[in-house]
């Protein structure tokens, strides 16, 4: 059997290259096409629609981004757990800027192709039991206040931080992890010092 001269993962990394460098409007078949050199049929043969496309490249990048989130709340440890944007966008420029730069509206504009639907709802439900979880981690309980907070620390810290370098297209330097560690103990010991304050009133 002749192996296919392109496959599905050729496609998704010319449209990642695409989108790091020009956005994702810029990601179009033709510009895919030309990039890999490709006929249109080579496409259409793997994806129904350039929406198919860019929503499964969106999808993947999140999957893969909050796979090492996970693992660190998995292991009990909130601050690796805010650390991780900044790793893994050293590692992962293209991806950290496709995910951080961009909104999901930026690649699928309006309604997801039904094919993705169901991979959409998936990632939601993980994306909120991830913020139980890093309540759950990082403050012991999981009320509405925990779960905010933990939101702050382990998602918009981090990526507030990084932005700003991936739009200059540089790594974060070491001074965003110690920026965001500062941030995080100093939030914890701020809600350790209320709970406590809390706890007293309550038993006079």
């Amino acid at each position: 059997m002749t192996r296919a001269r392109f496959t599905q993962a050729d496609f998704l990394a010319a449209a990642l290259a695409i989108a790091a460098a020009h956005g994702p409007a810029a990601v179009t078949v033709a510009s895919i096409g030309e990039r890999l050199q490709a006929p249109t049929g080579s496409f259409y043969h793997r994806f129904k629609s350039r929406n198919v496309l860019l929503g499964m490249l969106w999808l993947r990048t999140v999957l893969e981004f909050s796979e090492g989130v996970s693992a660190a709340l998995d292991a009990g440890d909130g601050l690796r757990a805010a650390l991780h944007t900044p790793s893994w966008v050293r590692e992962h420029q293209e991806e950290g800027r496709l995910l951080l730069v961009y909104h999901r509206e930026d690649f699928v504009p309006g309604e997801w192709p039904k094919e993705l639907t169901d991979k959409v709802a998936e990632m939601a439900a993980r994306m909120k039991s991830g913020s139980l979880r890093a309540a759950r981690v990082i403050f012991g309980c999981e009320g509405p206040d925990e779960v905010r907070l933990g939101q702050f620390l382990v998602s918009e810290v981090p990526v507030a931080a990084v932005r700003q370098h991936l739009m200059r297209r540089e790594p974060p330097p070491p001074v965003v992890d110690r920026m965001i560690r500062t941030t995080y103990r100093a939030v914890v010991a701020d809600y350790r010092r209320e709970k406590r304050h809390s706890d007293r009133v309550g038993k006079r």
